[in-house]
C-alpha cells in the first residue's frame, strides 16, 4: 500500500508540474496566431458532423474543439490545465460555438467506456508523459467503430527539432516519461494503439509559419509564450552562460529552417503527422 501511495503521489506531483508548465506564458494566443488552421484540419479529417459526441483531449483553448462544435457536434474540451479554458470560452462565444469545458488528465479520463463517437487531439495528448496510458484512454472512451484522430509534431520536423535543441538545458525527464514528438512517428502510434484500431490513415503534412520577422523574433516569442520553452529557461535561470547558449541555439534552429531565400521575414515549415483510425468493434 505504501508503494502504491508513493507512486500516486509521484504521479500527482508530475501532473501538477505539467499543469503549471502549460499555464505559463500565453499558449492560447500562440495557438491562435501561429497554428489556427490545424484544429479544423483534424476535425475535417475525422469527419466530425452534426449529432456526434466528440471529446478533444489536451484541448488547450479549443483549437480543435471549437471547429468541432461549429460543425454541429456535441463537444467536450478536456485539458489538464483549466487555466487555458477562459481564452477558449471567449473565442467560442465570439464564434457562436457551444461546448463543455472539463478539467481532465489524458492518462485517466473521467469519462465512461465508449462514451464518444470521435476522440481527437491536436498537438495535445502528445504531451502526456506516459504514452501507453494516454493511448489506452483514447481507445477506452471511444465507442467501437468510432474515430480516433491525432495531429502531432514529428521528431524530424521543426518543433521536434526544437525540443531536441532544448533537451540539454532541461531537467531530466521523470522515470517512464517518453518524448512528446514520438507521437509524430506513425510506427509509434500504431504500436501504441495496436489491434484496438483499424482503418488507419497516416499522412505527414506541414504548416507554413511566416509570422516572425527574424529568427531572434521567433526565439523571443517562444521564450515569452510557450510553456515548455519558458520552463527550460527557468531551469537554467542561474546559469547565464547556458541561457545565452540556448538563445544562440534557438536562433540557429530558426535560421537553419528559414525558407525565405533572403526575402523579408522568416518563413518556416512545421511538419506534423495527421493520424486517423477507427476503434475496432
Amino acid at each position: 500500500m505504501t508503494t502504491q501511495n508513493s507512486a500516486a503521489d509521484v504521479d500527482r506531483a508530475l501532473k501538477a508540474k505539467h499543469r503549471a508548465m502549460w499555464a505559463q506564458g500565453d499558449y492560447p494566443s500562440l495557438a491562435a496566431e501561429i497554428i489556427p488552421e490545424l484544429g479544423a484540419i483534424l476535425v475535417e479529417a475525422c469527419g466530425v458532423g452534426p449529432g456526434q459526441r466528440v471529446l478533444d483531449v489536451g484541448a488547450g483553448s479549443g483549437n480543435a474543439a471549437i471547429p468541432a462544435a461549429l460543425a454541429g457536434a456535441d463537444v467536450v474540451a478536456s485539458d489538464l490545465t483549466p487555466e487555458l479554458f477562459e481564452a477558449g470560452r471567449l473565442v467560442a462565444e465570439r464564434q457562436g460555438a457551444r461546448l463543455t469545458w472539463r478539467e481532465a488528465d489524458a492518462e485517466a479520463l473521467p469519462f465512461g467506456d465508449g462514451e464518444f463517437d470521435t476522440v481527437l487531439s491536436c498537438v495535445g495528448v502528445m504531451f502526456a508523459p506516459h504514452h501507453d496510458r494516454a493511448a489506452g484512454e483514447l481507445v477506452r472512451v471511444c465507442r467501437p467503430g468510432g474515430t480516433i484522430g491525432l495531429l502531432s509534431w514529428t521528431p524530424q520536423g521543426f518543433i521536434g527539432r526544437m525540443f531536441a535543441v532544448m533537451k540539454p538545458y532541461a531537467p531530466p525527464p521523470p522515470p517512464g516519461a517518453q518524448p512528446p514528438p514520438l507521437w509524430g512517428e506513425e510506427d509509434h502510434v500504431r504500436a501504441l494503439l495496436g489491434d484496438r484500431v483499424t482503418d488507419v490513415r497516416a499522412e505527414r503534412r506541414t504548416v507554413r509559419v511566416d509570422r516572425f520577422a527574424t529568427p531572434e523574433a521567433f526565439r523571443d516569442y517562444f521564450k515569452e509564450r510557450y510553456g515548455p520553452t519558458i520552463s527550460v529557461y527557468r531551469n537554467i535561470a542561474g546559469e547565464p552562460d547556458r541561457a545565452a547558449a540556448l538563445d544562440r541555439d534557438l536562433v540557429a534552429l530558426a535560421r537553419d529552417g528559414d525558407l525565405s531565400a533572403g526575402q523579408d521575414g522568416t518563413v518556416l515549415e512545421w511538419e506534423y503527422l495527421l493520424f486517423t483510425a477507427r476503434r475496432s468493434t
